[in-house]
């Protein structure tokens, strides 16, 4: 372990690290990069300061995404990158594009042999696939439902919502979504979960199906509202809302045979004052469930039972932070585009829990 995270050129940091990056001449050579109709995607990179999002395909390689829009204006010049980062931490590939501040970023998935693009906009267009060496392939896009099978990505959520399959790959809308369904998760079995919303009195409920079959649901408790929902390795879990804030969780550990609500265990619920839109909510790979708000405070499970969290210390203030199996990737960054740095700007990793976390060397 110790020479594998030598290999991903990382720099050790601790609590409250320092970022060494200096703010002279940056405002000339972030407009310089952004006004660029062929910019080097490491110019990007580095004009950008830290990506805006980290997904892992499944033998360990990182696919980030930068973006550098106009700081003045909502409008006008920018431009894009992805970079692909190999298991060893050295760089396999990477693209730049110009575009302008008004385009939806790209946000990719990371699936078995790569990553696929999810659709910038309604419908599967703009959908792709690269390999773990960079290489664009082709997907095959069908209006045919398809019944989820073990190994199945979410890639849309709602309108539409699409499922990818990575052995095909082949996007495809899944059979047996429910027309009132709000929310969706898919697990690695196949099983769809979903949050259904009636038109009636009636509450919300968590409905799991797989090959077509309704396996079971669950009402969302009162005087409670079902909000974000994650599901992975027999256990699902569903943020409980009540008016604009997040009050608690409603979540099985079985599979959804037996519910509890969680309204207290370590988390401060009436402390998380940023609204249901900024809640994170995910699973890791051992069951343990990841909670917080973007920008804010994180607490992780002590366990799979999910019944004690603890709080998050963290280098830096996170504007995101996820998890992809048991590793946890905080992203210190501008809540807006901006010419200069925030302190510890960057991608930070943790693979201990959230005990110690080192930076990823933008240079690669």
């Amino acid at each position: 372990m110790a020479a594998a995270m030598a290999a991903l050129a990382l720099t050790a940091c601790g609590p409250g690290g320092t970022d060494d990056a200096s703010s002279g001449g940056r405002e000339t050579t972030y407009k310089r990069v952004i006004e660029d109709p062929h910019p080097r995607p490491a110019d990007v990179i580095e004009a950008a300061g830290a990506p805006t999002g980290v997904v892992r395909a499944d033998d360990g390689s990182l696919l980030l995404t930068y973006d550098a829009g106009n700081v003045e204006d909502d409008e006008g010049p920018a431009a894009t990158a992805w970079r692909i980062v190999g298991p060893d931490g050295r760089t396999v590939a990477e693209h730049a594009e110009h575009t302008d501040a008004e385009a939806a970023p790209a946000t990719f998935k990371g699936v078995r042999g790569g990553f696929v693009r999810v659709p910038p906009g309604e419908g599967a267009e703009g959908a792709y696939a690269l390999d773990v060496r960079g290489k664009r392939h082709k997907v095959l896009v069908t209006n045919t439902a398809q019944r989820t099978r073990p190994g199945d990505i979410l890639l849309a959520e709602l309108e539409p919502t699409l499922v990818y399959r990575p052995a095909t790959r082949t996007v495809a809308p899944p059979a047996g979504v429910p027309d009132d369904a709000i929310r969706l998760a898919v697990d690695e079995r196949g099983t769809i979960w979903s949050l259904n919303q009636p038109l009636t009195e009636d509450p919300d409920r968590v409905v799991r199906q797989r090959d077509g079959r309704t396996l079971g649901s669950t009402a969302v408790p009162k005087p409670y509202a079902g909000g974000t929902l994650a599901a992975r390795g027999g256990t699902a879990a569903l943020s409980l809302t009540r008016g604009e804030r997040v009050r608690g969780l409603l979540m099985t550990t079985d599979g959804g045979g037996h519910w509890q609500t969680v309204l207290a265990a370590g988390i401060p619920w009436r402390d998380l004052t940023r609204g249901p839109e900024s809640l994170v909510l995910e699973l890791l790979a051992d069951g343990r469930l990841l909670v917080g708000e973007e920008g804010g405070r994180y607490w992780l499970a002590a366990d799979r039972t999910n019944s004690t969290f603890h709080e998050l210390r963290t280098p830096a203030t996170f504007t995101s932070l996820t998890a992809d199996g048991t590793t946890l990737y905080g992203i210190a960054d501008a809540t807006t585009a901006t010419y200069d740095l925030v302190k510890g700007e960057g991608l930070w990793i943790s693979r201990d829990g959230g005990r110690e976390w080192r930076r990823l060397d933008r240079r690669g």
